[in-house]
């Protein structure tokens, strides 16, 4: 088998213990088979019922940890987390599925479709096929938005991300889904100046609130969405569906 990057992952078979470092893969994994998961981030916040030993940040886990625990397999993803870490378990023996940043939703559920009934040899869950059939379909656009994700400096969702699919499929398009970045920094005073219609404020990785983030938008709506349902490819995008075309109803 190998990874969603192209690497080998050397199993013999199923795995029973896994030591995972993304917190949306946490919550997948352990909503389609219970018990699966041995260790988990700090960030891991889902399932709330989660008792397993914890293994530092996504971006900065203690390697020493992982390794310890001796895992099965370890599930990581480009994005979250460093390439010197991955290989570092991978040199001492660990086998490391690594999972793509995906683009798109229906991306991001075919990587963790793969992970779950390749990788793990688990039948299909039943969330996850209700998660395709609810953000199949896309609606025409009825405002542009941006999407900070972080201030001190601002950082903003750009081209090819999910969270951008996720608004652009309840018709919310992104201003910056054009620039070259995926996560460009803009000034405060040219985002004022974007053009944007609404600003969405999630509450992670940074965390804006009413008193934190729309402030610094004077005059431009804003609408507070649970970061959760913008930017995790899991379960939760079951739920995230109704609450996001909730929170965006005209």
């Amino acid at each position: 088998m190998v990874d969603d990057l192209g690497e080998p992952v050397p199993l013999a078979t199923p795995p029973q213990r896994l030591a995972s470092l993304v917190p949306s893969l946490t919550d997948a994994i352990e909503a389609s088979r219970p018990g699966l998961i041995a260790a988990a981030t700090d960030y891991c916040t889902h399932p709330p019922s989660l008792d397993v030993p914890r293994v530092g940040g996504s971006k900065y886990p203690n390697v020493d940890a992982v390794l310890e625990l001796r895992p099965d397999l370890v599930v990581a993803n480009a994005e979250e987390n460093r390439p010197e870490d991955v290989a570092r378990l991978r040199a001492d023996g660990i086998p490391v599925w690594v999972t793509a940043a995906a683009a798109t939703v229906p991306e991001g559920l075919g990587s963790v479709r793969r992970l779950l009934t390749q990788g793990l040899d688990l039948p299909e869950p039943a969330w996850l096929v209700q998660a395709e059939d609810l953000w199949r379909e896309i609606t025409p656009v009825r405002a542009t938005a941006i999407i900070p994700v972080w201030r001190r400096p601002w950082i903003v969702v750009g081209r090819d991300t999910f969270a951008g699919d996720v608004l652009h499929r309840l018709g919310i398009a992104n201003a910056y889904a054009d620039h070259p970045n995926r996560y460009p920094r803009p000034s405060l005073d040219e985002l004022n100046e974007a053009g944007a219609d609404l600003v969405v404020l999630p509450d992670e990785p940074y965390e804006f609130t009413a008193d934190d983030g729309p402030e610094s938008f004077p005059g431009l709506p804003y609408t507070l969405v649970n970061g959760r349902f913008l930017t995790w490819c899991g379960p939760s995008l079951v739920e995230a569906h109704a609450a996001l075309t909730a929170a965006f109803r005209p």
